[in-house]
């Protein structure tokens, strides 16, 4: 049953919201996944807040009219499933991963900040760690020289600790 002037408004209004706030959205088309297999993409997405939707292209045309996302019009053809994140990979992530178990689903296309993405450009994106991980590594890299400081320390007060230790329990035996 289709939806009624209402319900599409109120489609476009809801993705737009979300588009409002991305920064990646990637188009893939589905056709030919079982519903178990989408049930599947659709729980991983939700684990990685990324929002996934089954689209009509008109009402996600009129979702991406006038964003930074408007060059994507031209890729929405045919059944799609729309991901669309906050964060930088988490869409092309999810989808690609996917992709790679699931050969049905084909990335038709993407875009990051304003700039369009082919099939190439957004498995090059999925394969970029995601933010938690980059900033973990980051601090791993801050934090080594201090670590390596504190360690050196420590091995220094063990050697002066185990000198001073055997004098005194010579001393100790003698008296």
């Amino acid at each position: 049953m289709g939806l009624n002037l209402n319900d599409k408004k109120a489609v476009v209004a809801e993705v737009s919201a979300k588009v409002a706030t991305a920064q990646t959205v990637v188009v893939a088309e589905y056709r030919g996944i079982q519903v178990a297999h989408l049930t599947q993409l659709r729980a991983k997405a939700r684990t990685q807040g990324v929002y996934l939707r089954v689209l009509k292209n008109t009402l996600a045309r009129r979702a991406v009219e006038g964003t930074q996302f408007a060059a994507l019009a031209d890729s929405m053809t045919g059944p799609l499933i729309y991901s669309i994140s906050d964060d930088a990979v988490a869409a092309a992530k999810v989808i690609n991963d996917f992709a790679k178990t699931n050969d049905k689903l084909v990335i038709v296309a993407g875009n990051y900040a304003g700039k369009q993405l082919d099939k190439a450009a957004v498995t090059a994106l999925a394969s970029i760690p995601s933010r938690e991980v980059l900033i973990s590594q980051l601090l791993g890299v801050m934090l080594a020289p201090v670590s390596g400081f504190a360690r050196g320390l420590a091995a220094l007060a063990a050697k002066k600790g185990e000198g001073s230790a055997a004098p005194a329990a010579e001393e100790t035996a003698a008296a």
